[in-house]
């Protein structure tokens, strides 16, 4: 409905629709908040099940964040008409997640290091 309801006010006032279309697509994420807070839940409960160390899961989420949020950043910068910049946010989320995923990667590296024999 609110796709309809942005591209009949879109003719008349540009601005309206861009701040609707921005206000759905928050709104749409609050509604999914407490799913998102589940899912988490669930995932530290399979975690502990695991004994997996916790920073690693941390990271993980943090890092699945980093990319649910440069991509919503993204696709209202590319609705205001912005292409440019949204492709610099979509570089920056990139360059954040590597940063965020390095300490996981050095673990990941050594493992397999001890694993192979000398």
């Amino acid at each position: 409905m609110a796709t309809f309801l942005a591209l009949i006010v879109k003719e008349q006032k540009p601005n309206f629709a861009f701040l609707l279309v921005v206000f759905v697509g928050c709104s749409i994420f609050l509604f999914l908040a407490d799913k998102i807070y589940e899912i988490i839940q669930m995932l530290e409960k399979i975690a502990i099940n695991a004994n997996v160390n916790m920073i690693y899961l941390e990271t993980i989420l943090k890092i699945i964040g980093i990319a649910y949020i440069a991509e919503f950043a993204s696709q209202i910068t590319k609705d205001a008409g912005q292409g440019s910049l949204a492709s610099k946010i979509e570089l920056a989320g990139k360059i954040l997640i590597l940063a965020m995923a390095i300490p996981i990667l050095t673990v990941i590296i050594e493992t397999v290091i001890k694993l192979i024999p000398s």
